[in-house]
């Protein structure tokens, strides 16, 4: 029997590409508009790579950048780019459609919820802040709390002993086969993919069920309930 359900944040509950992809443009337009003359896709496509290189919370991009293409720190570049990088990155953060029907609903029924992200606090938590989402869950995993990131079993016992329920009465729904679905799987949880936010063309998931949209696990619920 199903009564918990936890999510993965980025790219399960909130389009977190399309919130950086829009926040990264915004940026490099702010460092041109104050006086970085470069190619504006290009110095797209490096900001990136350091992203791919440092990882996607990295908080340093722009310094590496910028010390990369001019050899210093010019603070009003640099400047320029984290504000307008913090404007866009606010207005772009949008939840997928019907999250908050899924989130009420499920709340409704009487589960209790929570998130597993292998982002850091503060950006986690900011993220649900900005989202409105912060009152929502009963418990709240991230990177700092555990110190290991997933596929790791370590975040989902973790949540599972927050919330006081055993992993096999959990379901987890991720947008990332390797990390979210084999660690739930490990401890024994049922596992969702939220094949709406993948971003890696995932032909296999390995998951129990896979969403083309997030509401399905409404039925899903009920469906595990029911047996």
């Amino acid at each position: 029997m199903i009564k918990a359900v936890i999510f993965d944040l980025d790219n399960t509950l909130l389009d977190f590409m399309k919130m950086k992809s829009s926040a990264v443009n915004a940026a490099v337009r702010g460092m041109i508009e104050a006086g970085l003359e470069v190619s504006t896709e290009e110095t797209i496509s490096q900001i990136f790579d350091i992203y791919n290189l440092r990882g996607y919370e990295y908080q340093e991009v722009f310094d590496d950048y910028l010390r990369k293409e001019i050899g210093y720190l010019d603070y009003k570049i640099l400047a320029s780019a984290i504000v307008a990088y913090r404007k866009s990155k606010e207005a772009s953060l949008v939840l997928y459609p019907n999250v908050n029907r899924t989130l009420f609903t499920l709340s409704k029924m009487g589960l209790k919820l929570g998130v597993v992200s292998d982002a850091p606090s503060r950006e986690a938590w900011l993220r649900l802040c900005y989202l409105n989402l912060h009152h929502i869950f009963d418990a709240v995993v991230t990177f700092d709390v555990t110190g290991k990131h997933k596929p790791s079993p370590i975040p989902f016992l973790k949540a599972a002993e927050l919330l006081e329920i055993n992993p096999e009465n959990m379901l987890m729904i991720g947008d990332w086969p390797a990390r979210d679905i084999i660690g739930a799987k490990e401890v024994g949880m049922k596992t969702a993919f939220a094949k709406y936010g993948d971003t890696f063309n995932t032909q296999e998931s390995g998951a129990d069920y896979d969403l083309e949209d997030i509401f399905e696990l409404v039925k899903i619920v009920k469906k595990e309930n029911s047996r």
